[in-house]
């Protein structure tokens, strides 16, 4: 009788290693800025754990991403940049008050979705600068209560506005801003939201705080664990897990601007359009979590890459979904063209709800489906030419023809 195959990865329940593994990366407080906790702190010791000897990671001057190199110091083999980032959107100190309250920014959180939350600030010994200190118990408060607030904010006519939020460290008595003063607190100082992911309700999702984007981090990471032990011959791999994304893809332009690598791909959260409330009118494509990664189309996107990763999915049967974009893909795929070099480059994601927000919602269907896709892409370009790997004029020669084409 013939063997019953076996389901493949994304058909199955991700293995509770492997999902500890991925909270373990989300989990790092990695605000903009301060990323080494998730790229020096988790993801470095374990490239250092699992790559072969000859592999090699590179570090930065003014930023804390790091990149694992497959060939280090090979120009002769194309290279292909995957690139995860470890920066998670914050709130900042803006000033305190005489009664203890520590105003606060809302950066790209909208206001009314963090009121009640608890959050973790970090602050620096004012003693002693650059060693800093974890403050929790405390949450982001705006109106106090429901009989301070006015009257089209309660019937909902009239939302929060940023300059209302402050973080509430239950001080009292005498004296509050000198208290919150000698604790180092300080305009600047960055808060996170507390909240590492977990199991959700229906099987196979989970939620929780910052799955933008560690989401990405963690497909790098896996891809780096597949590699090293399967080592690919002809082209070169560039893990790279890039920093400062939330404010304009500035360490991936930076890391991609070094090395400039001949593939650029950004692997980033994308949106579950379809549970997206409010969008009908909107009449966006059919893009939900469950049903695979996803592939963007559009910007500066390659269609030719895209149309490779789409080829190996397909002889594979792994799930992926279309999307487009406009000018900006958003993600770290747009490195390569806002640092001013050439790279034939694409950007794939995960459809979650709830974006930038302490309760992101994600499906480990499309997780573990970006990862067998780009493993099954990157096999495939090691395999082309007579097994001699993806070449540079392949990405020169095969812009689509439109005056080429089959009419129907």
């Amino acid at each position: 009788m013939p063997t019953k195959k076996a389901k493949p990865a994304w058909d199955k329940a991700m293995p509770a290693k492997q999902f500890e593994w991925m909270r373990e990366i989300l989990a790092a407080p990695s605000p903009i800025g301060l990323e080494a906790a998730m790229s020096y702190g988790v993801i470095k010791p374990f490239f250092e754990e699992i790559k072969p000897k000859s592999w090699a990671v590179h570090q930065f001057k003014g930023n804390a991403g790091i990149v694992l190199d497959s060939h280090p110091g090979d120009e002769e083999r194309t290279s292909v940049m995957i690139i995860g980032h470890a920066d998670k959107i914050r709130l900042q100190v803006r000033s305190i008050g005489s009664d203890g309250k520590i105003w606060v920014n809302s950066d790209s959180f909208l206001p009314c979705t963090l009121i009640g939350h608890e959050v973790k600030l970090f602050s620096q010994d004012p003693k002693k600068p650059g060693d800093y200190r974890l403050i929790e118990g405390g949450t982001i408060e705006a109106l106090g209560a429901i009989h301070f607030s006015e009257p089209a904010q309660r019937t909902g006519d009239k939302g929060i506005k940023p300059t209302q939020l402050y973080l509430e460290l239950q001080m009292h008595g005498e004296k509050c801003k000198d208290k919150i003063e000698m604790l180092g607190i300080r305009a600047g100082d960055p808060i996170i939201l507390d909240r590492p992911i977990r199991k959700g309700f229906t099987d196979n999702t989970f939620y929780g705080a910052y799955l933008d984007n560690g989401l990405g981090c963690f497909i790098v990471a896996e891809l780096a664990r597949i590699f090293a032990k399967k080592p690919l011959k002809n082209i070169r791999i560039l893990y790279t897990i890039a920093t400062h994304e939330e404010i304009g893809r500035r360490g991936a332009m930076a890391i991609a601007g070094e090395m400039k690598p001949d593939i650029l791909i950004g692997a980033d959260v994308n949106h579950d359009y379809d549970a997206a409330p409010n969008l009908g009118a909107q009449k966006m494509n059919a893009l939900t979590m469950g049903k695979g990664f996803s592939i963007t189309k559009g910007a500066v996107t390659s269609e030719y890459i895209n149309t490779l990763i789409e080829e190996s999915c397909q002889a594979d049967d792994i799930p992926y979904q279309m999307d487009f974009s406009g000018r900006d893909t958003g993600t770290d795929a747009m490195a390569a063209a806002l640092s001013g070099f050439d790279s034939a480059v694409t950007s794939i994601g995960f459809p979650i709800r709830n974006m930038h927000t302490i309760s992101e919602t994600g499906h480990t269907k499309d997780v573990l489906a970006a990862i067998g896709g780009m493993e099954a892409t990157f096999r495939a370009m090691d395999t082309m030419n007579k097994n001699k790997g993806i070449k540079i004029n392949d990405l020169k020669d095969n812009h689509p023809r439109l005056d080429n084409v089959t009419k129907l």
